[in-house]
């Protein structure tokens, strides 16, 4: 998931820990401002291994997006973390974790669930109750208060769901088709159920969910939202043919599945403001079922979705792709008109050099990064200055309280 599939799928990224640790050691002794730049990796994005040039490092100067000023380029990924209470709750821990890492440009909260049917997770947070706007405003107020930023990312989990995580509600999708493999529930690993058909009189809740949402984040102190059109969830779900088989005005063309992710977005903009609001998506991540392997209809749907959404002129567009150069992917991000921030390291981690090259080559406004960020609450000042990364414990990202969560270590203050 980011449970279910999703947390099985990372949790078997332990095997690649020694890359995690090599690219740790990969450093480019780049100082603030301009600095000397090489990426002699193969397979990198970057200059050929014999150039070198004087260059500006891109990564670590400012960027607006929407309302905000970020201080540098480095976009903090949704994580999936499991450490909000059994009511979704944001607890002291949280509080912690968050503001430990207010210096990165930008955090994108871990996925929020905007109504209980869409909690896909066990101990996911949500932003549906006043306690849970009580709770998320304890953790933007610390954000803040150490400068930071930070964005509610609005996650319905959609047929990634289970029972006996959501409170007795099922799963609901664009078609009842069962996602194959095992829920993470509390009472342990139980088959994905065969989810509800949304049928398109309850799409209008669906949207107005994401909206009521989109309000709470406002009302806890976001700095905006991010809605999560991406990985396999319910919004991604009606993108793609595969998990979308409907033959109503939801399904079938490219513009029929990206309708509802149109509406969804079109309706949170004018709740909270464009400036506000941004989405994220993973054309051809094909995960969690969401199989996306036709490049014309991957194409077309994508194109129809954003051409749905840019004339808002949003706070940002938030892309995973494995290949940031990609003719579609760059395509998209002209089409989009504004800031574009890229994550390329799901199935690898992202290291220093593939983020200031992303940046230097052009080919993105700001770096997504995941796990760097989780084990490096000062990942900022460690890439501008050129300091090691801590180790990843990959054993203790699902689990529960302070180790592996806000024990990570952080340099000590400049004297």
């Amino acid at each position: 998931m980011a449970s279910g599939s999703c947390v099985a799928g990372l949790v078997a990224l332990a095997s690649v820990m020694s890359h995690a640790s090599r690219h740790k050691r990969n450093r480019n002794s780049l100082s603030p401002g301009c600095a000397w730049y090489t990426n002699s990796s193969p397979g990198h994005y970057g200059p050929a291994a014999t150039e070198r040039k004087t260059l500006r490092v891109k990564l670590f100067t400012p960027l607006t997006i929407g309302t905000m000023e970020l201080p540098n380029r480095l976009v903090m990924a949704p994580l999936t973390r499991m450490r909000a209470d059994l009511n979704g709750v944001p607890t002291d821990v949280m509080v912690d974790y968050y503001r430990q890492r207010a210096s990165l440009g930008l955090i994108v909260s871990e996925g929020i669930y905007p109504s209980f049917t869409g909690q896909g997770n066990t101990r996911m947070p949500g932003l549906v109750t006043e306690d849970h706007v009580t709770g998320w405003k304890r953790v933007t107020d610390a954000v803040h208060a150490a400068g930071g930023r930070i964005v509610a990312q609005l996650m319905h989990s959609g047929r990634v769901a289970h029972e006996n995580i959501n409170g007795g509600r099922g799963a609901v999708a664009p078609s009842a088709i069962a996602l194959e493999g095992m829920a993470h529930t509390y009472d342990g690993k139980q088959p994905y159920p065969v989810p509800h058909a949304l049928t398109e009189a309850e799409l209008p809740g669906v949207v107005q969910d994401f909206v009521s949402a989109a309000r709470n984040a406002m009302k806890a102190g976001f700095d905006g939202v991010e809605l999560h059109g991406a990985n396999g969830y319910l919004l991604h779900e009606f993108l793609s043919p595969v998990s979308n088989t409907r033959t109503d005005n939801y399904g079938g063309s490219p513009e029929n599945r990206a309708r509802l992710v149109i509406e969804a977005f079109r309706a949170v903009a004018e709740a909270v403001g464009a400036e506000h609001t941004g989405i994220r998506i993973s054309p051809e991540h094909n995960i969690q079922g969401v199989l996306e392997t036709d490049r014309e209809d991957v194409t077309a749907t994508y194109t129809a979705l954003v051409d749905g959404i840019a004339d808002l002129k949003p706070a940002y567009l938030s892309i995973l792709h494995a290949d940031p150069a990609d003719a579609m992917v760059q395509d998209l991000r002209h089409r989009f008109g504004g800031p574009v921030l890229l994550n390329t390291g799901f199935g690898t981690v992202t290291n220093r050099s593939d983020a200031v090259a992303l940046l230097q080559e052009d080919l993105a406004d700001a770096v997504v990064v995941g796990r760097p960020a989780l084990a490096n609450p000062d990942l900022a000042r460690r890439w501008q200055e050129d300091h090691p990364l801590n180790d990843l414990d990959y054993a203790t990202f699902y689990t529960d309280g302070a180790v592996g969560y806000t024990d990570y270590p952080e340099l000590a203050p400049v004297s």
